[in-house]
């Protein structure tokens, strides 16, 4: 069985649409995978309740315990890569993970690693996307679903959706918009990943 390890921080509703996808659409029985944990660095994160009640296993690993190492960034990743690796991922899916990964991570899962990020990349990486494509002007915005590379939100594109900036749209707005989106992208592309035998 190919195991879909899935990060997340907060309410998870990236990870959600995964999960309704790989029921709905057999992902067990049409490409021999399965969500087999979903890993939070918040204890409180509201996604967690919800894979509980979908049975599947969760972990948290809190990055603030490794506040006081040498190193804080590394020790983080080296501990999530542990518990990440007891499930044997397939593919490790990125859902509102809000944790810059260093680069012996991400080269730890290349080729396995994937992530959402809510603008048309290569446009605006980083943070205060919607922000950013109202003061630009921009008459599209969307999401993109990337390689995770060690240079921040810039891995091969794997695919993308547009929705329209409207006229007095706010960043709460366009947000809202934009995720509705996310939700049928990034299922569409993991399915397409398994189906292409990664």
């Amino acid at each position: 069985m190919k195991n879909i390890v899935i990060l997340i921080s907060g309410g998870g509703s990236n990870m959600a649409a995964i999960v309704k996808a790989a029921q709905n659409e057999a992902w067990a029985s049409r490409y021999g995978a399965q969500i087999a944990a979903v890993i939070s660095n918040k204890a409180d994160a509201e996604g967690l309740a919800y894979a509980r009640t979908q049975g599947i296993a969760t972990a948290v690993v809190d990055h603030k315990q490794f506040a006081q190492a040498e190193d804080p960034r590394a020790a983080f990743d080296a501990e999530l890569a542990k518990v990440i690796d007891k499930f044997e991922p397939h593919l490790v899916v990125l859902a509102g993970f809000m944790r810059i990964l260093t680069e012996g991570f991400v080269l730890r899962y290349a080729g396995r690693l994937i992530n959402i990020h809510p603008s048309l990349l290569p446009a605006f990486a980083g943070l205060r996307t919607h922000q950013r494509a109202i003061e630009a002007g921009c008459k599209v915005a969307g999401a993109t679903v990337h390689r995770v590379t060690p240079e921040l939100d810039h891995g091969p594109i794997l695919g993308q959706v547009t929705v329209p900036v409207l006229p007095g749209d706010t960043p709460a707005s366009l947000s809202a918009r934009v995720l509705s989106q996310e939700h049928l992208l990034y299922p569409r592309v993991v399915a397409e990943l398994l189906r292409a035998g990664i």
